[in-house]
């Protein structure tokens, strides 16, 4: 691991900590992290090396490390206004952290990621998690932070992430919305509200239909009513769903027991906006369910797209959000969740003026595309690599994503000087491009990407921490 003497090794300041007569600190040793404690180190497992343990960066001893000091351990951050930095190549936090440090008034939650992004970048929840909570402890990050397992869509993915130690849900029953219900006639929609699960949602046509007709719902200055067809609409769009979040709910309940925990539904992945007026139907059912939820992303209205900023009418958005963040506040308090939040510069400021507080942003991509703007500066060899995969992996990586990007208009690599590399991630259909592959990246070139990041993090912290001020300042 390291030689006798420790003669390599160069310390993290920042993580240096005593706690009982015991201190620990990271530290580079032959170019790897270690953790090294010198007093009582019981329990974690190392070697010694004169009177210091030198232990690796292991799954068991973060466990312990969390146990022994615990401002290590993620935990629930509230109504307070909070963002997601999502890392999916695991080296990313520390910048991460150190926006927040600057920026202040926003919580951060660290370890944030899908299980879709997990199989693509083949890492786990507890991988997710321990390397958030290691990059934590590099920064002498000492706040409370959250960790987020983001976008589950079985019983099966939260039972993973409850034994990995995560603290926030985000539940996500897109697949059970009926997005045809958006714009159905009358008489399938008759079809559809019948055909509801009505048992699962522990409910009755008769009942849904005396809650909500020939009613006025005051929501601040807003007056929402509904007549058979918006009702008929709202629950054949969103029921399955409902019912679904309910039982994924009751599950994390049940799995967390006493410990403490937050809740999200997001219906934000699917083909149609939800409208105010869906949003208050599905926040009255979610109560009416007995869900406790901290957070709610609804489908706004426009394309939220992956790593660039909102394409639609920012008028409408604003006019919308208005109502949204009403509902929010009466129907809970709870916090407007921005998910494909990355890079939307332009409707930062308007959540910020119209849900105060109460926002939560997640980000998962952008840090990926600094990781590529950073690896274009150190080695543009290296990016060109990338950058031709990518164009030639795009038709197929996209299926997944709704993303707008033409290909044409990505130039090829040796069409670019060095010094011009970097462009690519300041245009919209580059940026797209190169965010929606990294999969098929990782795939080839994951290893030697890991490396060159490793080798150059100061590089890439700084150029991360730039970036998320910008994301982070409308909302401070």
């Amino acid at each position: 691991m390291v030689d006798e003497n420790l003669d390599d090794l160069m310390v993290y300041p920042r993580s240096r900590t005593e706690e009982c007569d015991t201190t620990y600190f990271l530290a580079r040793a032959g170019g790897e992290k270690v953790l090294v404690v010198e007093g009582e180190g019981s329990g974690l497992e190392g070697s010694l090396v004169g009177d210091r343990l030198v232990c690796p960066l292991s799954p068991a001893n973060a466990a312990t490390l969390r146990q022994r000091l615990p401002w290590l351990r993620p935990q629930p951050l509230g109504l307070d206004p909070s963002v997601g930095f999502g890392d999916r190549l695991g080296l990313a936090t520390p910048g991460h952290i150190r926006a927040a440090r600057q920026s202040g008034g926003v919580s951060p939650i660290f370890a944030q990621q899908s299980m879709r992004e997990n199989d693509r970048t083949g890492r786990t929840p507890q991988q997710v998690l321990d390397d958030a909570m290691w990059a934590v402890f590099q920064e002498g990050w000492r706040a409370p932070w959250g960790a987020d397992a983001d976008h589950l869509k079985t019983t099966r993915d939260i039972d993973i992430c409850v034994a990995a130690g995560y603290t926030f849900y985000t539940v996500d029953p897109g697949d059970h919305v009926d997005n045809e219900a958006h714009t159905a006639s009358a008489a399938v929609l008759a079809e559809k509200f019948a055909a509801l699960p009505w048992a699962r949602l522990d409910d009755t046509p008769e009942a849904m239909r005396q809650r909500y007709l020939d009613r006025e719902f005051e929501v601040e200055d807003l007056v929402l009513s509904y007549d058979e067809i918006s009702l008929a609409r709202a629950a054949a769009k969103y029921g399955a769903a409902l019912a679904h979040a309910g039982l994924m709910f009751r599950h994390l309940a049940a799995a967390m027991g006493s410990r403490a925990y937050e809740f999200e539904v997001s219906v934000d992945e699917t083909a149609t906006p939800t409208s105010p007026l869906e949003h208050h139907f599905v926040a009255s059912e979610l109560r009416r369910l007995g869900v406790r939820w901290v957070s709610l992303a609804p489908r706004y209205v426009g394309r939220f797209e992956k790593g660039v900023d909102y394409i639609g009418d920012l008028s409408q958005l604003d006019a919308e959000l208005a109502q949204h963040a009403a509902i929010a506040r009466a129907l809970g308090p709870y916090k407007l969740s921005i998910h494909s939040g990355s890079d939307k510069f332009s409707v930062y400021p308007l959540f910020a003026r119209r849900a105060g507080k109460l926002v939560h942003l997640k980000t998962a991509g952008t840090s990926y595309l600094e990781a590529l703007r950073a690896i274009a500066r150190v080695d543009p060899g290296f990016f060109r690599e990338i950058l031709e995969l990518a164009r030639a992996r795009y038709e197929v990586d996209r299926a997944t994503y709704h993303v707008s990007a033409e290909l044409e208009k990505v130039p090829a690599a040796d069409e670019l000087a060095d010094e011009a590399l970097a462009s690519v991630l300041d245009q919209f259909d580059g940026r797209e491009v190169l965010h929606v592959t990294f999969g098929s990246v990782l795939d080839r070139y994951g290893d030697r990407l890991l490396e060159v990041l490793d080798a150059h993090e100061e590089e890439y912290y700084a150029g991360l921490e730039a970036h998320f001020q910008k994301h982070l300042a409308p909302f401070v």
